[in-house]
């Protein structure tokens, strides 16, 4: 299944069933799982660990040193999940010793062409990444989110589970869970609600997280007050519990 044109070299490991395309370059140090196919001209260097039934689409570039000036050749690493689909041009590096020496990229996420994922970015599952979205260093995505087209990423950013970015939204500031922004720079615009209802959200958890979102932007509270008050609805709801948490870890403030 790998192509006699394609170049892989000797310390790498595949799978059996691994399919590899035409003039792909698969580098030492480099492990991919069952199932998993990388498509002709997809370069892919180590160490880099990716695992079952990916989809890696042409001239993809996986797993090169960080775009970090403070990189010295130490052997960091990136890992990628099952399940993801990467399209043409998308590009991920490895870690960074001044972080924890790892990009990491979860399960059954959706990455469009020309995406590109930075050092250190910790990524979770299920997410889209639509064209030409880009993340600097040290971002956190946790699960669910979608970033449209062209959204731009500070680094040391997070963005909270099932939020929402429109296309060309430039993001300087932590985004909460539920929460949809947009603009440049970003300003939140309401609960992702449709996304929330696709995702099996019941009617009384919507409501409450509308709510919630009250509490945090509209109350005319202080951000802690807000924190404060909306530990109050946690008792009540988990999924407000969860934004909670994400406010109270929150680096680099919040979009507000």
């Amino acid at each position: 299944m790998i192509d006699p044109r394609a170049v892989v070299d000797p310390k790498a490991e595949l799978a059996e069933d691994v399919s590899i395309g035409p003039y792909a370059v698969i580098g030492p140090d480099v492990e991919i799982g069952a199932g998993t196919t990388i498509g002709p001209h997809a370069v892919i260097n180590g160490p880099t660990r990716i695992g079952r039934d990916n989809r890696i689409f042409q001239f993809v570039s996986l797993g090169d040193a960080p775009q970090d000036k403070k990189y010295a050749g130490e052997p960091t690493r990136l890992e990628i999940g099952d399940g993801n689909t990467i399209r043409e041009f998308v590009t991920i590096n490895r870690g960074t010793v001044q972080d924890q020496g790892v990009t990491r990229i979860g399960d059954d996420n959706w990455i469009m062409a020309y995406v590109h994922i930075a050092h250190d970015c910790v990524i979770g599952s299920h997410t889209v990444f639509a064209n030409n979205a880009s993340l600097a260093g040290h971002v956190r995505i946790e699960d669910y989110v979608i970033l449209g087209g062209f959204t731009l990423v500070h680094q040391f950013c997070a963005l909270g589970e099932h939020s929402f970015t429109a296309f060309s939204t430039g993001i300087a500031k932590d985004v909460p869970p539920y929460v949809m922004v947009s603009g440049y720079s970003a300003q939140p615009h309401g609960l992702n609600t449709e996304g929330l209802k696709r995702r099996g959200f019941d009617a009384d958890a919507i409501r409450t997280l509308k709510q919630a979102y009250k509490t945090l932007y509209r109350s005319k509270l202080t951000l802690q007050e807000a924190i404060e008050a909306l530990r109050v609805q946690a008792a009540d709801c988990r999924e407000v519990g969860i934004m909670v948490e994400f406010l109270e870890k929150r680096q680099r403030g919040i979009v507000r």
